[in-house]
């Protein structure tokens, strides 16, 4: 605990904490002004402070130096705090003092429960670090040890506003942390209103043990909790909820626009009976603990139907419960919700109007691919067009799609179930996902023989999809005669119109990312942070395309002997506006920020 800067004489030390205190943590201090190893066995920062005020003797000061060397690990506050000299808020009072820091001592009470979402909770306890109120445009955060400068600038990071600084006894961060932690279970029935009993199955009991936690599942308190946290993450419009056991804690995280938020969470020991609630809801076998199961539930939510998909996965500390908020108001956005510029836009539904062919979407996992294929296949008359998809699994119910649900566990796989739909008379087929050879080499053949094919594939942009399906065993003159277009997307999060405000300065990193892709901004804007957006800045989400025409001068290019550079190359010249480029004139525009388009295409 002791990291305060040693120097040989109190005034000195002053100096310093009084330097650290007027850069309020605003500029790194230099790892010489902070510790020096000279006359380590003499009174120094707070210590000195400890022994001017009379708190301890140099008795008690030699007893503790006794006690550090027996353990190694000990600074030497915490040996005078073990020793019992003197008590953790003393000591944190001289902390204060030696860094001209305010002291304040906490209560659960003292602590805005909006403030303190700011930092997830597991964080606070951990590193010992709360944020407390607002004051003003800075937020007030307590700090057990205000020599960890590294912890200083991740807390600023993590806030995202100016921090002020106060000591505050790591005891009463805990204490406070625990309080506003707990899931207040009291509430539940005023906001949630509930899941149908049509909805819950019970699996079958096999042993006693089983019965108890069935029971255990359906007790009111659990039952009102895992409705709670259902309705909490709809009405905070999240994609996933996270349900993790540590070794000794519960950790609760919200997907929102893309980030993990976590969440107050109940006592570990509720654990168990929250999964099995789960799995009860999702007729899963709640006697399982060693294997991964999957389910899905069907809910009402404040008169929404809302599709949850359960997968459970066993790791060290107990079953992992991830659930899936199938949502059709987000799904079914129509394309030109979707935050492509109109010359994408209108080349993309000219695409999606070809008699035949083969379209791909392209991106890594949570790109917002099906959403894009869900809208296009919305486009599309379905009364006098025979839509079929394939999936694994089916996401969202389509009135008019008739849709194929992947089972490999029973032989029903991708190319099993394509080439039955070609014998359904079809006109336009979704595939879920090209994964290998023999999928893609039918959906060419569909194409071919006068069906329009759009399917996903996972590659970082639209030339690496060509290059990809020749990796996987397609000839190149059939990709050539197949392939209509590529789409390449990624989600990046919306700045907040409530709080937005125009960026009067850019970063380093910002700067150095602009100059690597010569893109000149004249001006940018960002989120200050508010209630409505938690105070990220961000709200919502919108893509940004990189669409790419096979037209016939791309097509001499699908060849074995090209490059993916010289490819890619060719492409823009093409006119392939790249994903950067697109992502830059949303930032141009105002829609979102430098940090996020770093965040989604670089690596």
């Amino acid at each position: 605990m002791d990291k305060g800067p040693h120097n040989q004489d109190t005034r000195s030390n002053h100096d310093v904490g009084a330097k650290l205190r007027s850069s309020n943590a605003d500029e790194a201090i230099g790892f010489t002004e902070l510790w020096c190893p000279e006359n380590d066995d003499q009174p120094h920062g707070p210590v000195a402070i400890l022994l001017e005020t009379g708190k301890i003797t140099t008795d008690d000061f030699k007893a503790a130096l006794e006690h550090q060397k027996n353990n190694r690990r000990l600074g030497i506050l915490d040996a005078l705090i073990e020793t019992k000299v003197v008590d953790e808020v003393t000591v944190q009072e001289a902390v204060a003092a030696y860094f001209n820091i305010p002291f304040q001592p906490i209560k659960p009470e003292d602590v805005d429960p909006d403030i303190f979402k700011l930092l997830d909770s597991d964080f606070i306890k951990r590193r010992r670090v709360i944020p407390i109120r607002r004051d003003g445009n800075k937020i007030v955060v307590g700090i057990s040890d205000p020599a960890d400068i590294f912890l200083i600038d991740e807390v600023k990071r993590r806030i995202g506003k100016p921090i002020q600084l106060v000591v505050t006894p790591a005891n009463d961060i805990i204490a406070a942390a625990d309080e506003l932690a707990e899931s207040p279970l009291g509430s539940v029935d005023d906001i949630i209103e509930g899941i149908g009993e049509d909805d819950v199955e019970v699996v079958e009991t096999k042993t006693d043990e089983v019965a108890d936690l069935e029971k255990i599942a359906g007790e009111s308190p659990v039952i009102r909790y895992v409705n709670f946290l259902i309705t909490k993450a709809v009405e905070s419009e999240a994609s996933d909820i996270h349900i993790e056991p540590c070794e000794n804690t519960l950790r609760i995280r919200y997907r929102i626009d893309g980030v993990l938020f976590e969440q107050p969470a109940p006592p570990l020991q509720m654990h168990p009976a929250i999964v099995s609630r789960l799995k009860i809801m999702a007729n899963l076998d709640i006697a399982e603990h060693r294997l991964p199961q999957d389910g899905r539930i069907r809910a009402m939510v404040h008169g929404r139907h809302i599709d949850l998909r359960i997968s459970t996965l066993p790791t060290t500390h107990g079953e992992k419960c991830v659930i899936r908020i199938l949502d059709n108001r987000s799904i079914l956005r129509g394309l030109e919700n979707l935050g492509m510029w109109d010359d994408t836009l209108e080349a993309f539904r000219q695409q999606i109007t070809q008699p035949h062919g083969i379209i791909l979407v392209t991106g890594p996992t949570g790109s917002g691919k099906t959403t894009t294929l869900y809208s296009a296949l919305q486009v599309m008359d379905g009364e006098t067009l025979n839509i079929s998809t394939v999936e694994d699994p089916v996401e969202y119910q389509l009135d008019f799609a008739n849709q194929v649900n992947v089972r490999e566990n029973i032989g029903l796989t991708f190319a099993v179930a394509l080439r039955s739909l070609l014998r359904q008379d079809p006109d336009v087929i979704m595939i879920g996902e090209i994964r290998d050879e023999e999928t893609a080499r039918i959906a060419v053949q569909a194409s071919l023989t006068g069906h329009l094919v759009l399917s996903t594939l996972h590659t970082n942009d639209a030339p690496s999809s060509v290059m990809r399906l020749m990796d996987i065993g397609i000839e190149p003159y059939l990709i050539s005669a197949s392939l209509n277009a590529v789409l390449a997307q990624r989600l990046v999060r919306r700045i907040c119109e409530n709080c937005k405000t125009r960026k009067t300065k850019i970063t380093s990193a910002e700067a150095s990312y602009l100059e690597k892709h010569q893109a000149n901004i004249s001006q940018m804007f960002h989120g200050a942070g508010c209630e409505k957006c938690r105070h990220t800045g961000y709200s919502g989400r919108l893509g940004i395309y990189e669409m790419l025409v096979i037209d016939d001068e791309i097509r001499e290019l699908i060849r074995p002997d090209v490059s993916l550079a010289e490819f890619r190359r060719m492409c823009i010249e093409r006119g392939m506006r790249t994903l950067v480029w697109d992502g830059l004139q949303k930032v141009q525009a105002g829609l979102t920020t430098v940090e996020e388009i770093a965040r989604v295409t670089e690596t």
